[in-house]
């Protein structure tokens, strides 16, 4: 990769800056990114909304979410070069100008193929700024605060995602869906504002674009993306899109690879993985994304399908995590430096186990302090694993190498995610189906305790109002069933990423 004259002199940069200066610069880089990764999820909520303005069916409205994954998924390893040709300060701002702009356009909106254009384009726009944001963070503060900055960037990155569901349901049961969108509108002018004044940072360098590598990149992740998407709505390989789609982007993503590692180019600079930190880091991040998000796309289900919470109180009540880990980040942002990092980072994988593992002790009868106590439980642990996982990740790369380490590292959280999601979500499909089946092969006519509980009603089995009963509880009990052992399943992703931090060097020296 090209030296970046601005970066490289790194350390001097942080020394020199004011502190009132940094702290600018830190709230334009953490309100940027928070607008782009509420965007993941906020219009979750809005999706039925949306459905009946714009006249499509449940299977069409998806692609507002899967169109704007896609776009972000492909446009993250593009930054390193971005970065490189315009300089950091001016693709953030054409970043986040344009990120403001397709918002607008996604509001006014009035069909889905206006809606997926548009959303394709927001992503487009948004997925520079998260590893921009970060590596700025890293290059503004000197190296014996990266912690402190990763902390605090860190604030952004958990509760973006999390606080999305809770602020889209407030809007759209209070004002109109249109405006989970046009929100962004006053929050991207301020952060213009003080971009524009604030953020000197240049970065620019040499470098040139190499067209096999950005098509088979955008070829292999855009279709990875969507085969993580769509896989489990459509029977997964049953068919046949989905299994061409997943045999092309693995030839595609096999290409781009290797022609990273062996041209050692500004895109999606995978060589950078041979940094040990990095790659642990990269292997860390992926693997906790999955059971982070995959927690936060099951339990709304939950709560709405299975226990009946309206749409509104479920964003509520999902907050306390990302709350919880914004305090545990603040707390610890002073004095993150002079702990090591992986006793932090086993102590968030525990807590989030912990959690995890109260949540496969549900009950139909659980009052909301059972979902608000593991909930917090969490938050507390992703803010022990974000934080010092970012630190670990950076702290043996070269101040030219930060932006291209934000951009694996980014992409890792973004697919590990993707991953989360599609294996939760067949995971728990599939166990559904084989519980109903298990507890419905007891329901015979000659069971003595389905007999004794249509007695005790006054009624026999046979009478259709006490068969839909007993239907209504097979699926409770079922759904209850799969909620939990998937739950499990994640439980043990915690406890398997543990031994991995042994492999992380143990005392990294910061490059400067």
């Amino acid at each position: 990769m090209a030296e970046i004259p601005h970066t490289a002199s790194n350390n001097d940069d942080s020394q020199v800056m004011s502190e009132g200066s940094r702290t600018l610069v830190t709230l334009a880089v953490m309100l940027s990114a928070i607008m782009v990764l509420l965007d993941m999820t906020i219009a979750n909520v809005a999706l039925p909304h949306m459905m009946g303005a714009l006249g499509v069916t449940s299977d069409q409205i998806t692609w507002v979410l899967t169109s704007y994954s896609m776009a972000e998924a492909i446009f993250i390893p593009l930054a390193s070069f971005l970065a490189l040709k315009f300089g950091v300060r001016k693709l953030l701002l054409m970043s986040v100008v344009g990120f403001v702009v397709t918002s607008a356009l996604c509001g006014q909106a009035d069909s889905i193929a206006e809606m997926v254009v548009f959303r394709v384009m927001q992503g487009a726009f948004g997925a520079s700024v998260i590893p921009l944001s970060q590596s700025i963070m890293v290059q503004i503060y000197p190296a014996n605060q990266r912690g402190k900055a990763m902390a605090l960037f860190s604030v952004g990155v958990l509760l973006g995602p999390i606080l999305g569901p809770t602020l889209g349901g407030v809007i759209t049961e209070n004002m109109d869906w249109r405006w989970i969108f046009y929100v962004n509108l006053p929050i991207g002018a301020i952060c213009l504002a003080l971009i524009y004044f604030f953020v000197k940072l240049d970065g620019r360098g040499k470098t040139s674009i190499d067209w096999p590598l950005v098509v088979a990149m955008t070829i292999g992740i855009g279709l990875l993306q969507m085969v993580l998407d769509r896989g489990n709505e459509d029977s997964w390989f049953e068919s046949n899109m989905i299994l061409f789609s997943a045999i092309i982007s693995a030839i595609a993503i096999v290409f781009f690879v290797a022609r990273s590692i062996v041209t050692k180019g500004d895109i999606a600079p995978v060589w950078l993985l041979r940094d040990r930190n990095l790659a642990m880091s990269c292997i860390v991040m992926a693997g906790f994304s999955m059971g982070m998000f995959g927690i936060t796309q099951l339990q709304p289900m939950m709560l709405e399908q299975l226990l009946n919470y309206p749409v509104e109180t479920t964003g509520f009540v999902m907050a306390p995590r990302g709350l919880s880990s914004a305090i545990v980040l603040l707390l610890i942002a002073r004095f993150i430096d002079r702990l090591d990092a992986r006793v932090l980072i086993v102590i968030g994988l525990s807590l989030n186990a912990l959690g995890t593992y109260l949540m496969t002790q549900y009950s139909l009868e659980i009052n909301i302090y059972w979902i608000l106590l593991p909930s917090i439980i969490q938050g507390a642990g992703m803010g022990l694993v974000f934080a010092p996982l970012s630190q670990l990740a950076y702290a043996t790369l070269a101040p030219k190498d930060t932006v291209g380490g934000a951009v694996i590292y980014n992409l890792c959280r973004t697919i590990g995610g993707s991953f989360g999601i599609s294996i939760v979500n067949t995971y728990f499909s599939r166990t559904q189906q084989q519980e109903w089946h298990a507890l419905g092969g007891a329901l015979s006519p000659t069971n003595p305790a389905l007999q004794q509980a249509a007695q005790a009603q006054g009624t026999t089995i046979t009478d259709p109002a006490f068969l839909v009963q007993i239907q209504n509880m097979l699926h409770q009990q079922s759904t209850l069933t799969a909620f939990v052992y998937t739950f499990g399943f994640l439980l043990i992703s915690y406890l398997c990423l543990i031994p991995l931090l042994a492999l992380f060097k143990p005392k990294p020296k910061v490059a400067s």
